[in-house]
């Protein structure tokens, strides 16, 4: 018997609950984003699930080494927003050593097993 589904693919709930995670006045990247939420190789849905997915804190997101991977307007107003939670920044990046958000390790088995069962999707996603 299968579960009943609750709308959301378990790739989409597992990368929306490793952001809403992310405590406010702390940040995370794209890539240990998606290592928390068991699919080490899916940086780049976490960038698809922010425009999916209304309310999660996206501000919180960043690109490797701290820095902001918007551009324009965008990047201003994430700037506005991290700081304004208490964020403080060295040049263009965040100062990760004080603010990055560090999660709480899941089971390698588990993601071993996510990689094999959802790796080909990211991969082949990717692809177009």
């Amino acid at each position: 018997m299968t579960p009943p589904r609750t709308g959301k693919p378990p790739l989409v709930a597992a990368i929306s609950n490793s952001i809403r995670s992310i405590p406010r006045g702390r940040v995370s990247t794209y890539g240990a984003i998606a290592k928390a939420a068991g699919y080490p190789r899916c940086a780049r849905h976490v960038g698809r699930v922010l425009g999916q997915v209304q309310g999660l804190p996206w501000q919180r997101v960043l690109g490797s080494g701290g820095r902001i991977s918007l551009r324009g307007e965008s990047a201003m107003e994430q700037r506005f927003l991290l700081e304004a939670e208490g964020v403080r920044f060295k040049g263009k990046r965040v100062d990760m050593k004080r603010f990055e958000h560090h999660f709480r390790g899941g089971s390698r088995k588990a993601i071993t097993r996510k990689v094999a069962d959802e790796g080909r999707l990211c991969a082949s996603k990717n692809r177009g």
